[in-house]
Protein backbone atom coordinates (compact mmCIF):
# COMPACT_ATOMS: atom_id res chain seq x y z
CA UNK A 1 0.00 0.00 0.00
CA UNK A 2 1.70 3.35 -0.70
CA UNK A 3 0.77 6.77 0.23
CA UNK A 4 0.50 9.85 -1.81
CA UNK A 5 2.42 12.64 -0.92
CA UNK A 6 1.66 16.27 -1.54
CA UNK A 7 4.45 18.49 -3.93
CA UNK A 8 6.59 20.42 -2.48
CA UNK A 9 6.37 24.43 -2.33
CA UNK A 10 8.83 24.52 -5.10
CA UNK A 11 6.40 21.68 -7.49
CA UNK A 12 3.60 23.69 -7.06
CA UNK A 13 5.02 27.19 -7.86
CA UNK A 14 6.40 24.87 -11.21
CA UNK A 15 3.24 23.63 -11.52
CA UNK A 16 1.05 26.58 -11.60
CA UNK A 17 3.38 28.64 -13.08
CA UNK A 18 3.48 25.99 -16.35
CA UNK A 19 -0.28 26.41 -16.03
CA UNK A 20 -0.17 29.92 -16.76
CA UNK A 21 2.22 30.39 -18.78
CA UNK A 22 0.07 27.78 -20.89
CA UNK A 23 -3.20 29.99 -20.57
CA UNK A 24 -1.75 33.30 -21.42
CA UNK A 25 -0.02 31.86 -24.73
CA UNK A 26 -3.33 30.61 -25.81
CA UNK A 27 -4.68 33.84 -24.80
CA UNK A 28 -1.94 35.74 -26.69
CA UNK A 29 -2.16 33.17 -29.59
CA UNK A 30 -5.74 34.37 -29.89
CA UNK A 31 -5.10 37.52 -30.00
CA UNK A 32 -2.39 37.44 -32.66
CA UNK A 33 -4.22 35.51 -34.70
CA UNK A 34 -7.24 38.32 -34.71
CA UNK A 35 -4.28 40.82 -35.29
CA UNK A 36 -2.87 38.74 -38.34
CA UNK A 37 -6.23 37.40 -40.04
CA UNK A 38 -9.17 39.84 -39.19
CA UNK A 39 -10.94 39.28 -42.19
CA UNK A 40 -10.86 35.65 -42.13
CA UNK A 41 -14.09 34.97 -40.07
CA UNK A 42 -16.34 37.68 -40.98
CA UNK A 43 -19.37 35.24 -41.50
CA UNK A 44 -21.91 36.47 -39.21
CA UNK A 45 -20.73 35.72 -35.98
CA UNK A 46 -21.47 36.65 -32.64
CA UNK A 47 -18.72 39.11 -31.70
CA UNK A 48 -17.03 39.00 -28.43
CA UNK A 49 -18.36 40.74 -25.88
CA UNK A 50 -15.23 42.63 -24.11
CA UNK A 51 -14.12 43.55 -28.21
CA UNK A 52 -17.24 45.10 -29.14
CA UNK A 53 -18.29 47.10 -26.51
CA UNK A 54 -16.68 50.63 -25.68
CA UNK A 55 -16.39 52.11 -22.38
CA UNK A 56 -19.28 54.59 -22.65
CA UNK A 57 -21.32 51.49 -23.31
CA UNK A 58 -20.08 49.43 -20.65
CA UNK A 59 -19.95 52.37 -17.99
CA UNK A 60 -24.01 52.78 -18.98
CA UNK A 61 -24.38 49.21 -19.19
CA UNK A 62 -22.46 48.21 -15.78
CA UNK A 63 -23.46 51.64 -14.08
CA UNK A 64 -19.09 52.19 -13.29
CA UNK A 65 -18.21 55.06 -11.54
CA UNK A 66 -16.13 57.09 -12.77
CA UNK A 67 -13.12 56.14 -10.98
CA UNK A 68 -13.67 52.43 -12.35
CA UNK A 69 -13.64 54.28 -15.73
CA UNK A 70 -10.76 55.68 -15.20
CA UNK A 71 -9.12 52.37 -14.28
CA UNK A 72 -10.57 50.85 -16.87
CA UNK A 73 -9.39 52.58 -19.80
CA UNK A 74 -6.18 52.68 -18.10
CA UNK A 75 -5.79 48.96 -18.00
CA UNK A 76 -6.79 49.33 -21.77
CA UNK A 77 -3.93 51.64 -22.40
CA UNK A 78 -1.95 49.15 -20.51
CA UNK A 79 -2.87 46.23 -22.54
CA UNK A 80 -2.47 48.41 -26.15
CA UNK A 81 0.28 49.19 -24.93
CA UNK A 82 1.66 45.98 -24.36
CA UNK A 83 0.36 44.14 -27.63
CA UNK A 84 1.87 46.88 -29.41
CA UNK A 85 5.41 46.16 -28.01
CA UNK A 86 5.33 42.14 -28.23
CA UNK A 87 3.87 42.44 -32.10
CA UNK A 88 7.14 44.92 -32.42
CA UNK A 89 9.27 42.63 -31.00
CA UNK A 90 7.70 39.83 -33.02
CA UNK A 91 8.98 41.27 -35.86
CA UNK A 92 12.31 42.16 -35.04
CA UNK A 93 12.51 38.59 -33.93
CA UNK A 94 11.54 37.42 -37.31
CA UNK A 95 13.74 39.83 -39.35
CA UNK A 96 16.70 37.97 -37.48
CA UNK A 97 15.97 35.20 -39.00
CA UNK A 98 15.40 35.81 -42.37
CA UNK A 99 17.92 36.92 -45.20
CA UNK A 100 18.10 40.34 -46.77
CA UNK A 101 16.24 39.47 -49.72
CA UNK A 102 13.07 37.49 -47.60
CA UNK A 103 13.10 40.90 -44.94
CA UNK A 104 12.24 42.93 -47.94
CA UNK A 105 9.90 40.49 -49.17
CA UNK A 106 8.25 39.89 -45.73
CA UNK A 107 7.98 43.78 -44.98
CA UNK A 108 6.43 44.06 -48.50
CA UNK A 109 3.70 41.08 -47.07
CA UNK A 110 3.29 43.12 -44.06
CA UNK A 111 2.29 46.54 -46.23
CA UNK A 112 0.25 44.49 -48.64
CA UNK A 113 -1.91 42.90 -45.85
CA UNK A 114 -2.45 46.12 -43.16
CA UNK A 115 -3.65 47.72 -46.77
CA UNK A 116 -6.38 44.77 -47.23
CA UNK A 117 -7.34 44.60 -43.56
CA UNK A 118 -8.29 48.30 -43.39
Amino acid sequence: MSTATLPRPAEKTAIVSLILVFLCGGVLGAMVMSYVHPGMHTAKQATPVGLSVSISEWKSELQLSDEQVRQLTSILDDFGHYYENLLADGNTRILQVLTPEQQTRYQKLLREHRTKSR
